[in-house]
């Protein structure tokens, strides 16, 4: 049987727009630039990156990334009078969940979206410097490939009857947490070597079988992520 690539597959957006919608989330949901002057574009930019998951059929993680949110949402709003110091503890975590998850979330989609090739040829693009393309292009493969390892240990230990939460809970952390330190180590050190074999050192144009380019859907993205900065614009600047 013959394999043939189709070299115009893409995720639901190109890496550019994935990295502005990064940056803007950070910069708004992350940073609360703006508050309540963006009250509404806020809103839109925390459950983007669950729409997104949802397009790439990963339903489990959106919805559990929505129970979370939601969850904590409502929960440090219930807290906001009279509190004793720990409710002030759990009312600041609840707070910090709310602000860091859309991001990650954004990030997890990222980073599981986007192929290695198709992001430096996306970085070509932008006449991004390899100092800073192979380093990001390792990071794409190196949270994967540990994510992958961490669930062969614990197959691992479950077969050795050693598990989270029994009676040998310590012996639990101890037989994970070394073997998967060490296998990040060994696996940081597999894919930079695979990198410079590959070539992306060389600090010459490369070619790429990716074909991108800005669809109709990026440029939405695109336009959404600069009304954003243009209303805060107007807002911490004009009025």
């Amino acid at each position: 049987m013959k394999y043939r690539l189709d070299r115009n597959v893409h995720s639901l957006l190109d890496p550019r727009t994935k990295l502005l919608l990064l940056f803007t989330s950070s910069v708004f949901v992350l940073g609360n630039a703006g508050e309540r002057w963006m009250y509404v574009f806020y809103w839109i930019l925390v459950y983007i990156p669950v729409l997104l998951l949802f397009a790439e059929k990963e339903w489990k993680a959106g919805i559990i990334s929505i129970v979370i949110y939601v969850g904590s949402y409502y929960a440090q709003l219930a807290l906001q009078h009279d509190l004793t110091a720990f409710e002030s503890m759990l009312a600041l975590m609840l707070y910090i969940i709310t602000k860091i998850l859309p991001t990650i979330i954004l990030a997890r989609y990222i980073v599981k979206s986007t192929k290695v090739s198709e992001f430096l040829a996306a970085m070509n693009r932008m006449h991004v410097t390899d100092k800073m393309t192979i380093p990001i292009s390792v990071i794409f493969r190196f949270f994967p490939t540990v994510t992958e390892e961490s669930k062969a240990i614990n197959d691992a230990m479950r077969m050795r009857g050693i598990e989270m939460g029994a009676k040998k809970a310590s012996e639990a952390v101890e037989y994970r947490m070394v073997p998967l330190i060490a296998s990040c180590s060994i696996i940081g050190e597999e894919l930079s070597a695979a990198a410079m074999t590959r070539g992306l050192d060389v600090g010459k144009k490369r070619s790429c079988i990716w074909k991108i380019k800005f669809r109709f859907l990026d440029w939405i993205i695109i336009a959404f992520c600069i009304s954003c900065f243009v209303w805060w614009g107007v807002g911490r600047f004009v009025i």
